[in-house]
């Protein structure tokens, strides 16, 4: 499985990026809007991400019909070769990704939380899925469950005829809250992880490799005391 870091902010891509782990990146409206982005620097921004990470980075479009939303991926799959473009599973994002799609953008449909809406996302040629965990959570609802069906059903067939370059379309686990969560979706073989930064840290902490460390450290102040 790969890791994808959920955030627009620069500080935590570079340092995820310098652990050698990060594949990608995934934003929204709402992660740029807590950077304090402006909508003149959104761009630029943008940018910067894919010179960071030589990975997909998914930038969102905030528009609404089929069109508008094509005009929007264009404008940001100029900016970057790695710029895949986030689109909600709705149906004009259907329509704009089915468009896309056969001009070679990749788009990654976002809001997904069905095995219906992933298909249809799949059929209309996305090349990423990312079935949301943590807002069924929300809800009191079973979020793993709910990504376990996707990834099954999307690997009962081959949509690699209706993605870009004929790639097969892959699942990325989003919303992801904690380890768990991440584990839980390794084992049903989802495709990638999106995580904040602070639960990508937290993959890689454990008290026992903390207690090992420490103890290793101690045992050896007493070699170099001795």
């Amino acid at each position: 499985m790969k890791f994808f870091l959920d955030t627009a902010d620069l500080g935590e891509i570079e340092k995820a990026a310098s652990w050698g782990v990060l594949a990608g990146v995934t934003t929204n409206p709402t992660l740029y809007a807590r950077t304090g982005g402006k909508l003149a620097d959104f761009h630029n921004h943008i940018k910067r991400i894919c010179e960071i990470v030589d990975g997909p980075v998914s930038a969102e479009s905030v528009a609404m019909t089929r069109d508008e939303i094509v005009r929007d991926a264009r404008e940001l799959a100029a900016l970057a070769p790695n710029v895949v473009v986030k689109i909600p599973t709705m149906i004009e994002g259907l329509a704009a990704t089915r468009t896309l799609a056969k001009e070679g953008i990749p788009v990654n449909m976002t809001l997904c939380f069905t095995v219906p809406q992933a298909i249809m996302a799949a059929r209309a040629g996305a090349r990423y899925i990312s079935p949301f965990v943590g807002r069924f959570d929300d809800i009191s609802e079973d979020g793993l469950e709910q990504l376990s069906q996707v990834v099954a059903a999307i690997n009962n067939y081959n949509f690699s005829e209706n993605t870009v370059r004929g790639e097969q379309v892959e699942i990325i686990a989003a919303s992801v809250r904690s380890a768990h969560h991440v584990t839980q979706a390794a084992l049903m073989g989802a495709d990638i992880a999106t995580v904040p930064f602070g639960t990508l840290k937290k993959c890689v902490q454990h008290p026992l490799t903390d207690r090992g460390l420490d103890a290793f450290m101690k045992d050896w102040e007493k070699v170099q005391n001795a």
